[in-house]
């Protein structure tokens, strides 16, 4: 009885030491919440991170104050934002997060980036794109399939299925989504040479529109034309052919002309003014001409250097340019600020792999 009693004590002392052991493991890994009010005009930095890493994050730039806040949404929010953040889009006062390897989005205050709700269920997200309040659409890389989700109580409502069955490749995936009238056009880059043409008032495939290997970014300009920007396939990918930027009337279907590089190297992002007649692209170096011009530029407008430009933008706003420089893709990114000119203004270190901008 008397052992029985010692052997009590013993277990009663052990629970006891590693509950206290426990609680102090889990008040050291407690993340602080931080406060946010950022009711001014900025930008949102999104940082994809390394898949299988879990370290995406997201950053906020004020450049009145030339004020950066790097990992916001854990910050604000106590808990990471997952793994391989694609894209963002604002929506009246919420900011829409796409995690492609998390399979979910993620929607937050503008201001003070606290979580309102999020989209989970899907496969390999990449981006979203609103026709209503109660309609938007997500693409998908892996899913063979376009989302149609309720953005009013974060459900999914039906599918559209892209699959064409052909190939040996993952056809189709989906990227970009411009909308024009009542029409969707996205893109489907990855093992891909689509542009693909759904209705959105019967949410049907109505046509597709062969371009040069992986379309990877698109565009519209301000007289009805798509822009396409294809990568032609990866260095050592069994998928490649020709890169360039191909032009596409939006009302006929039609490509109305199309560009091929001389050279590829480091083909990453494809951006448009305010105005909609000025168009920038990266082919290591940042190129920029008028979308009515009958050749592309010869001459670099923005030289890389030693930098890895990965994602471009124009601020519609002052017309100052961004760029991100990804460096080796495991370490933080750099964001450069220039004005019109071409005066570096400002430069701040991000997350891993900044991929995108979208100004407030």
């Amino acid at each position: 009885m008397k052992e029985m009693k010692i052997i009590y004590k013993a277990l009663f002392l052990f629970i006891l030491i590693s509950s206290i052991f426990i609680f102090s493991c889990m008040k050291d890994d407690f993340r602080p919440i931080s406060e946010f009010n950022t009711n001014s005009r900025g930008v949102f930095i999104v940082c994809e991170g390394n898949f299988m890493y879990g370290n995406a994050s997201l950053s906020y730039y004020s450049p009145l104050e030339k004020k950066i806040e790097n990992t916001i949404f854990i910050r604000a929010n106590g808990i990471p934002l997952g793994d391989v953040a694609q894209s963002l889009t604002i929506h009246k006062n919420t900011a829409w997060i796409v995690i492609n390897n998390s399979g979910k989005v993620y929607a937050i205050d503008i201001d003070n980036f606290k979580i309102k709700g999020k989209i989970t269920g899907l496969v390999s997200p990449r981006y979203m794109r609103f026709v209503n309040e109660q309609k938007a659409y997500i693409t998908d890389m892996y899913a063979k399939n376009i989302y149609i989700v309720n953005p009013e109580n974060f459900s999914l409502i039906k599918t559209i299925n892209i699959d064409d069955a052909s190939g040996n490749f993952y056809n189709h995936s989906s990227e970009q989504i411009v909308i024009y009238e009542d029409k969707l056009f996205i893109n489907t880059w990855s093992y891909d040479n689509k542009i693909l043409v759904i209705n959105t008032n019967t949410d049907e495939l109505i046509d597709s529109i062969e371009v040069f290997k992986q379309p990877r970014k698109i565009i519209a300009d301000k007289y009805k034309n798509l822009w396409v920007l294809c990568d032609g396939g990866g260095e050592n990918s069994d998928y490649q052919g020709d890169a360039g930027i191909v032009k596409i009337n939006m009302q006929t279907h039609k490509i109305e002309n199309s560009f091929i590089f001389q050279n590829k190297e480091n083909i990453t992002d494809m951006q448009i003014n305010k105005t909609g007649d000025t168009i920038f692209y990266v082919n290591k170096d940042v190129f920029r001409f008028h979308v009515n011009s009958a050749s592309l530029p010869e001459k670099a407008w923005i030289s890389s250097g030693n930098k890895n430009i990965y994602a471009i933008a124009q601020d519609p706003y002052n017309y100052d340019f961004y760029i991100s420089d990804a460096v080796d893709f495991m370490q933080s990114g750099m964001i450069y600020r220039f004005n019109s000119n071409l005066y570096c203004l400002d430069s701040f270190a991000v997350g891993i792999i900044p991929n995108s901008f979208v100004f407030k």
